[in-house]
């Protein structure tokens, strides 16, 4: 019987504030299959756990985090932005999903080498649009990839052959029936981002995708098993 694979969408930020380490453990807790964070560099070239450019909307400081220290960031947050190393620890033997936003070439080789480091590329895949997993596919040839993409419009042949994705990764609204047996028929997986309701999660669930990333991964878990 097929399963959708339960992602949970910078752990679980409905409990505990996104991209922690205690919203990772919550959202295991919770029975997600996997976890997606979102991974930049601080100045001094540390990859951390951050989805925006600055601490202002989580930690209450308009910093950029590009001009900061890794130990200066983690004394204005009293700790709470845990390092990617950090993370890839609190997460041994789970499955983490990368998302890289904002990244350059070299941010992205300095990511995929702390993976490499960690010993955890095989429960690693990283997602991002297609310069970004260009980069990603140049710093590992052998990297699990979702590719983010965002409008209805296939992606061409030439990208896809030279990114490889394991997935595409959508936008949940723009994913139906014909979207997935689409891509399926091409020999990639589907992935959808990010539905809260029960009832967008059960129509994606219904239309065949592999995986579903959530802010409500307990909610996938019931609707699964219902």
């Amino acid at each position: 019987m097929r399963t959708v694979t339960a992602v949970a969408h910078r752990g679980d930020p409905y409990r505990v504030r996104e991209n922690t380490l205690p919203s990772l453990r919550s959202a295991f807790e919770q029975g997600a299959d996997a976890v997606e964070i979102d991974v930049r560099l601080c100045g001094d070239g540390v990859p951390v756990l951050l989805h925006d450019a600055t601490l202002k909307r989580l930690w209450g400081y308009d910093r950029p985090l590009g001009v900061l220290s890794s130990a200066e960031v983690d004394g204005l947050t009293e700790g709470g932005v845990p390092t990617l190393e950090a993370a890839l620890a609190a997460t041994a033997g789970h499955r983490v999903m990368i998302d890289l936003p904002g990244a350059t070439h070299d941010a992205v080789r300095t990511i995929v080498g702390v993976v490499a480091e960690c010993g955890a590329a095989d429960r690693v895949h990283y997602c991002a649009g297609g310069e970004t997993m260009l980069a990603v596919r140049d710093a590992d040839p052998a990297a699990e990839i979702a590719l983010t993409w965002t409008t209805l419009a296939p992606p061409r042949r030439v990208l896809l052959d030279a990114v490889k994705p394991r997935w595409l990764n959508y936008r949940f609204p723009l994913v139906d029936r014909e979207l997935v047996f689409q891509v399926h028929r091409d020999g990639f997986l589907v992935s959808a981002w990010t539905p809260d309701t029960r009832r967008s999660m059960r129509r994606l669930i219904d239309a065949g995708v592999d995986a579903i990333t959530t802010n409500r991964v307990g909610l996938l878990k019931a609707l699964r098993t219902s």
